[in-house]
């Protein structure tokens, strides 16, 4: 099956999930900064949900970009990926307005680690159709990144039980080694067009 049904639902669940957390974010109550300055706990977990919604965004364009096909398979494990960023908004405003308490702290990470878990899930189900040596598993290599975030993702949750910010700490870093540019699937589709 065509690819470009996939791409485009994907792209909107995304579009909508960034205007739910925007549209979640509330106006201070009164016209001073000290009013802002409450919310800024509001703002910082926002800033995080966008940027791994960006992440997710960036690399599933690109993983889709390398990928030739789809199937029932991919079609649902895509599903699976954009349900568990659908919960972003949720977990993202629960965390700010609870300044990192342990509960919130907790449910954001676990959803963080679910929709790595999905993104892996969906990664693999392509590289079942696609076989090991497509364009991607090329480009995937060993995936140290993929690797590593959910044993982050998974300290950070425990971490939560103890010290809260230092779980938000973990669930940042993860975020900043995603931000670092990865450019192993645009090597090789570069290299595929010579």
């Amino acid at each position: 099956m065509n690819k470009n049904r996939l791409e485009a639902f994907s792209d909107g669940v995304l579009a909508i999930i960034i205007t739910v957390m925007v549209l979640e974010l509330k106006r201070p109550d009164h016209a001073d900064f000290g009013a802002l300055l409450q919310l800024v706990p509001v703002l910082l977990s926002y800033v995080l949900s966008f940027v791994y919604v960006g992440i997710y965004w960036n690399n599933h364009h690109h993983m889709l970009h390398a990928t030739r096909r789809v199937n029932g398979r991919i079609l649902w494990a895509n599903l699976h990926l954009m349900f568990w960023i659908s919960l972003f908004p949720f977990s993202t405003a629960w965390m700010g307005e609870n300044h990192a308490t342990t509960a919130p702290t907790v449910v954001y990470g676990f959803v963080l680690l679910m929709a790595g878990c999905a993104y892996i899930l969906l990664q693999g189900a392509i590289l079942a159709d696609e076989g090991p040596s497509s364009l991607l598993a090329r480009a995937v290599g060993r995936d140290w990144k993929g690797k590593i975030s959910p044993v982050l993702y998974s300290a950070g949750i425990a971490l939560s039980f103890l010290n809260p910010w230092l779980a938000i700490a973990i669930y940042t870093a993860v975020a900043v080694l995603w931000l670092v540019p990865d450019r192993r699937i645009e090597r090789v589709l570069a290299q595929n067009e010579k």
